[in-house]
């Protein structure tokens, strides 16, 4: 709908405020908008009212067991035969692929090619085909995140966005997107602090102590941290509507803040309010009704997903000219 910088980081927001994780705006934010970019005509009318219907059960096909973060490295094999590419190996951390009919995978189709990242080509295709196995695990906050086997798994190169060996432009995008939406759990963060100060209120000097307290001084510098990090996340979303743009340093940026707000915030949150904070949302009365302890261990996978926040780092630094 041609939304603007602002409207789209306040849906964004909006969206994280009120706990809603919608997979679909995921599909709209990376995919589509690479589809837009680098798809054929044929491929933008074949996917974009899918996408559009915000019914697109995705997972990303990127991280493998031996290549987190180091995305360029990838084993994962795809040998053209004809119209189609027959392709073997192995995915690991698949968010949703339990679920997923439809897969965003990266794969090596020039295994000599120097530097790496120069042979690889990237696929939107379906899963439901001979040769795609799924085995489910369960992470530390209750996501299930999956390792995928692909054997002699035949994808037509209708399926193949952007050009042969050219998949890297397509992924570093993509990945810009990602990143901007996993740092917009900024917003996440935002309810988290109108939940602390609720439970705060209920007995101030009791929770938090007299004014000029140790506790009172770190709220404040965690909701300092939260703005900046809206801001940052705002810069993200208007690098990315440009092509090309955010990959190095916007994006990235916002990620690292974002993804380390969620961490100490929830941290803070339980040494203010002690052990009860850490118990389940069913137990009554619990500070925040569960959602610290939850988002504590919910903030491990922002601090790894999407490319580790120290691969981030090494990133904004070469942007900013700084040495290796």
């Amino acid at each position: 709908r041609g939304a603007s910088v602002e409207e789209q980081t306040v849906f964004g927001e909006e969206l994280a405020y009120e706990r809603q994780t919608l997979i679909s705006k995921g599909a709209a934010d990376m995919l589509g908008t690479a589809i837009l970019r680098h798809g054929t005509p044929e491929q933008q009318a074949r996917f974009l009212p899918l996408i559009a219907s915000g019914d697109f059960p995705f997972y990303l096909g990127y991280s493998e067991p031996e290549v987190g973060s180091d995305l360029a490295s990838l084993h994962t094999k795809a040998v053209r035969d004809g119209d189609e590419w027959i392709v073997n190996g192995r995915k690991s951390w698949g968010t949703g692929a339990h679920t997923a009919q439809w897969v965003w995978l990266a794969t090596r189709t020039d295994p000599e090619a120097r530097p790496p990242h120069a042979g690889i080509t990237l696929f939107l295709t379906r899963v439901d085909r001979p040769g795609f196995e799924v085995q489910q695990h369960t992470a530390l906050s209750g996501e299930v995140s999956c390792s995928t086997f692909f054997d002699d798994y035949r994808v037509p190169d209708a399926d193949r966005i952007g050009e042969v060996n050219g998949g890297w432009k397509v992924i570093t995008e993509a990945l810009a997107q990602e990143r901007v939406l996993m740092a917009n759990n900024a917003a996440s963060v935002m309810r988290l602090l109108d939940d602390l100060l609720a439970e705060v209120r209920k007995d101030p000097e009791g929770t938090v102590g007299p004014a000029g307290s140790a506790k009172r001084a770190q709220i404040s510098e965690l909701a300092s941290r939260l703005q900046a990090t809206r801001v940052l996340v705002n810069a993200g979303v208007r690098a990315t509507a440009r092509a090309g743009g955010g990959a190095r340093l916007e994006a990235p940026m916002a990620k690292i803040l974002a993804s380390q707000l969620l961490e100490d915030f929830c941290e803070a949150a339980l040494r203010i309010f002690g052990p009860a904070a850490a118990l389940g949302e069913n137990v009554p009365d619990v500070p925040g009704r569960g959602a610290f302890e939850y988002n504590l261990r919910y903030s491990i996978m922002h601090v790894v997903g999407g490319g580790s926040i120290d691969i981030q780092r090494n990133l904004v630094a070469r942007a900013l000219g700084l040495p290796r």
